[in-house]
């Protein structure tokens, strides 16, 4: 008997997804194997009821699986629900208080950029995202900071799906117009929305990455523009990517 026949079903199970949550593309099963070393029916099996039960996808028509809703459900639930949710908690209520408009903890799912935590203003006049909320990923600060943190080439692939929804006037309904700010945000480190999503609202974003530099969550405060201006919320980036910076070591940083 091997050392990999001994390895539990569901560690095995366990140990898929983890060389998948690693890879920054779409893996076939022979490719999963070459790290696991086992039997090659037993990881075709394996990912075949992963797939089944929502937790991996194929990439289009392919062989190659990438992770699903339900696996990043799960994830995002293990972040939110673990100690390290106080920890968050705390620096978005940092934030909020240096920025003074309401602070966003957005990830990305299937359906668009999703608000998993978020602290208000206490300014009366607010606009109203609750937790929970998703939005688009073309036309939100958060939304173009994801698809910015994607590779040139799978940011033009990705987009390339996208229906580019005008939603005001200010709205990227181009694939070409949409890539070269990408571009442009790739480079500076930032996500502005300029009434992009909705009139009368400018948001701000910045990636949260993980150790080894991938994308995590996008960190963004939004306000009316009746009291932001756009110069204002740029002024505005360094206390984000300080918070960003703290936010990535509460998660990933061993205690």
């Amino acid at each position: 008997m091997t050392e990999t026949d001994r390895i539990p079903t569901n560690l095995r199970t366990l140990m898929i997804l983890e060389i998948l949550g690693r890879s920054d593309q779409a893996m076939t099963a022979t490719e999963i194997n070459a790290a696991l070393g086992l039997p090659k029916q037993t990881v075709h099996r394996l990912c075949a009821t992963l797939e089944q039960n929502g937790f991996l996808t194929r990439q289009g028509n392919s062989r190659r699986f990438q992770v699903a809703r339900r696996l990043r459900e799960l994830g995002a639930g293990l972040l939110y629900n673990s100690r390290d949710h106080i920890a968050r908690r705390q620096i978005l209520l940092d934030v909020a208080h240096q920025i003074g408009e309401t602070v966003n903890y957005v990830v990305p799912e299937d359906a668009g950029m999703s608000y998993l935590d978020r602290v208000e203003t206490d300014w009366a006049f607010r606009i109203q995202l609750p937790i929970g909320t998703h939005v688009p990923f073309h036309c939100t600060a958060s939304g173009k900071s994801f698809l910015a943190s994607l590779a040139p080439a799978a940011r033009k692939r990705f987009v390339a799906t996208l229906t580019l929804e005008g939603m005001t006037e200010a709205t990227h309904t181009s694939q070409e117009s949409l890539l070269e700010e990408l571009a442009l945000i790739a480079r500076q480190g930032y996500a502005l929305d300029q009434e992009e999503f909705l009139e009368g609202m400018v948001a701000l974003a910045v990636p949260v990455k993980d150790p080894a530099g991938r994308f995590v969550s996008a960190l963004a405060f939004h306000g009316p523009t009746q009291r932001v201006k756009l110069s204002e919320a740029v002024e505005r980036v360094d206390v984000l990517h300080a918070a960003a910076k703290r936010l990535s070591a509460a998660l990933f940083e061993q205690s």
